[in-house]
């Protein structure tokens, strides 16, 4: 799960991840905290898109439209947005809306901005997304997808930058999400509750000693935080000079197909998060370990489903791996 959410957030086109687990586990503390790993971010001053001052993709069109006209633009920096998406949200809360009085009475195209809009460049969190209604999981995949919002009401277009990770999840006693959602997913995680007895009771006091003293807890971790931050803020920038040999790639689109995978997501994810894992490791060629260490978390989810299957997917995925690069 960390390292799902580590890697996504070293490069945020592997396009999120789907935490399910068990109730209790820890699935949405650790979600929020990564948010603590992140570096700030510039930001136009006074935007209410985040948008970035140099890069086209990342900023909104009055924006760009201000850069081309040569007017001077302040900026400031703010930390990651990291946004809870309420399971009764409805669609202009989550999209946003015109202000249709506004345009009408004084035709002023007036946007009320949505979760999409303040999530952009940062992390967008859906706890419970298998009980989030299909219509919005939709909307959500979309424009993680593709990057942009686009807001039709009334006769009237708006659109805005939406770039974030995509973070959901949830209980699998509770339902599980559609195939084709799933598929949206870059990586999947499954975490199960904690039989060791000694790591229970660490968990346990680590809790409690948080419970008591959240400052002196925060203290004890925060030269490893630091470190952590910094190998993050490191790969970020290395990620670019990553290279994967041909033949690797040609192994792992082989393993998906051994695997009977719809599509070509699988292929594409693995390539990338394998990229950032190698990253992450401070390396600048992709090998055969580095693919390992992120393969089952981005094919797992993508399997066809056999009611009568009793092999797990995780396992499923194990086995052609070791058969293709080796044991």
């Amino acid at each position: 799960m960390k390292l799902a959410l580590i890697l996504n957030v070293i490069d945020p086109r592997i396009g999120g991840v789907m935490i399910m687990g068990d109730r209790g586990t820890g699935k949405s503390t650790t979600i929020r905290a990564i948010a603590d790993l992140l570096p700030e971010i510039e930001i136009v001053q006074d935007d209410l898109f985040n948008s970035h001052i140099s890069d086209y993709e990342l900023m909104s069109d009055d924006v760009k439209n201000k850069i081309q006209e040569g007017v001077s633009l302040e900026t400031t920096f703010v930390n990651v947005p990291m946004i809870d998406l309420p399971l009764g949200a409805t669609e202009d809360r989550v999209c946003g809306t015109i202000d249709i009085e506004k345009a009408l009475t004084e035709g002023i195209k007036t946007f009320e901005p949505g979760l999409l809009a303040k999530a952009h460049r940062g992390i967008l969190y859906v706890d419970e997304v298998n009980l989030l209604d299909d219509h919005l999981v939709d909307v959500l995949l979309d424009s993680a997808a593709s990057g942009w919002n686009t807001v039709e009401r009334e006769g009237i277009s708006m659109r805005h930058p939406s770039r974030f990770v995509l973070v959901g999840s949830g209980n699998p006693e509770e339902g599980e999400l559609r195939p084709q959602l799933l598929d949206r997913f870059g990586m999947h995680a499954e975490i199960r509750t904690v039989k060791e007895p000694n790591l229970r009771v660490q968990i346990v006091e680590q809790r409690s000693s948080f419970d008591e003293n959240p400052d002196a807890c925060l203290q004890e971790f925060q030269d490893k935080q630091e470190r952590l931050k910094n190998v993050i803020i490191n790969a970020q920038k290395k990620l670019i000079e990553v290279s994967i040999d041909y033949d690797l790639r040609i192994k792992i689109s082989e393993i998906c197909g051994l695997l009977d995978v719809d599509g070509l997501r699988g292929d594409i994810v693995t390539n990338r998060a394998a990229k950032a894992f190698a990253a992450y490791k401070g390396k600048d060629l992709v090998d055969i370990e580095d693919v390992k260490q992120v393969i089952t978390l981005c094919l797992r989810h993508r399997l066809r489903k056999d009611p009568l299957e009793t092999v797990d997917s995780g396992s499923k995925v194990q086995q052609v791996v070791n058969k293709i690069l080796g044991n």
